[in-house]
């Protein structure tokens, strides 16, 4: 129980990634939850924000680009920036990196000034291209028909299809934000449907797992049932164990995805089972139970076997909807290996 106490009693705040395609609805997502009383982070504003007249990121911009990219009221001309390193990769990067640290510090000052109770959504349009979806507990993601989206950005932006079709093509396909999304919102429908969907996830889902997070506190689902083999299990599992190897020190840990969903066979149980591999079972009750916790999988200090035959450490997780169990084992020991 010493080493249980070692643990912060109260977690971060729950942060939520929010993406989606060009078109596909994005901000009519990030609408409602702010209505909802989500704190709102938007990349693309910040990404305006840093570089307003009189700031440094639009000095270092000046002077790494020239002022052929201001317009005539000193401000940065983004349509004449965009043509110079929308085919030129070295320039693309550059931009990239007087852009990206400087929105990073800027959410890091938001995040930190939330309510410790608060819902953090980043809405960042180029999640899954920049490969940030380990940084939140969750990502949502807003799909829609590319018919549908090809309709929205010729009417609603005045692109033309050739352009529409072209800024389409420039982001990550759906099958890429697919595998990274935890929570899929499709928006074929009404804005009605859209919101009834967003209140459901926010409710159900958001809420309680934000409560959970700050409580390190694993959910409650239902006891789990006997289901048929589903086909994306090890796709949920390589999201959880991206988070947990962005979490842990050292991030070289070995991590495994166990049981009856990672391997087939009859009616396995919907949970998704992971074991963690600690050179020393002690490292998993001081700093690396914490880290966990923070990261969505709190500790069950009153589970686990810790016997001269089978030591372990048992965390779940904080989400309602995606039943865990995180096993952290020492090597060498029977249950340490896969």
């Amino acid at each position: 129980m010493a080493c249980w106490r070692l643990i912060r009693l109260t977690g971060p705040v729950l942060m939520v990634g929010l993406t989606g395609g060009i078109g596909a609805g994005k901000s009519a997502v990030a609408a409602r939850l702010a209505g909802l009383g989500a704190v709102i982070v938007d990349a693309d504003r910040l990404s305006r924000e840093v570089v307003a007249p009189g700031t440094e990121g639009l000095a270092e911009i000046v002077d790494t680009f020239g002022d052929r990219v201001l317009g005539p009221d000193g401000a940065l001309d983004r349509a004449a920036l965009g043509s110079l390193v929308f085919t030129d990769e070295p320039g693309r990067r550059a931009l990239e990196a007087i852009i990206h640290p400087r929105v990073r510090t800027r959410t890091a000052e938001l995040v930190a000034a939330a309510p410790p109770d608060a819902v953090v959504v980043n809405d960042v349009p180029l999640l899954v291209e920049s490969g940030l979806a380990p940084t939140y507990h969750l990502v949502i993601v807003v799909q829609t028909a590319l018919s549908i989206r090809l309709e929205r950005l010729t009417r609603d932006r005045g692109m033309t299809p050739a352009e529409a079709r072209r800024r389409i093509a420039a982001q990550a396909d759906d099958a890429h934000r697919r595998a990274a999304a935890d929570v899929l919102l499709t928006n074929d429908g009404t804005r009605d449907e859209l919101h009834r969907a967003v209140d459901a996830l926010w409710a159900d889902r958001l809420l309680p797992y934000a409560v959970n997070l700050r409580d390190r506190r694993v959910a409650q689902p239902p006891r789990p049932e006997r289901v048929q083999a589903d086909p994306s299990w090890p796709e949920q599992y390589a999201r959880l164990a991206a988070r947990i190897r962005r979490a842990v020190t050292p991030a070289d840990l070995r991590i495994a995805h166990i049981g009856s969903t990672a391997v087939p066979e009859p009616d396995p149980v919907d949970v998704i089972e992971i074991q963690l591999t600690v050179p020393c079972l002690g490292d998993a009750d001081g700093a690396l139970a914490e880290q966990l916790a923070d990261a969505g999988f709190p500790r069950l200090p009153e589970t686990g076997r810790d016997t001269p035959r089978w030591p372990e450490r048992v965390h779940g997780s904080a989400d309602p909807a995606r039943p865990v169990r995180l096993y952290v084992r020492e090597a060498g020991w029977p249950g340490g290996r896969p």
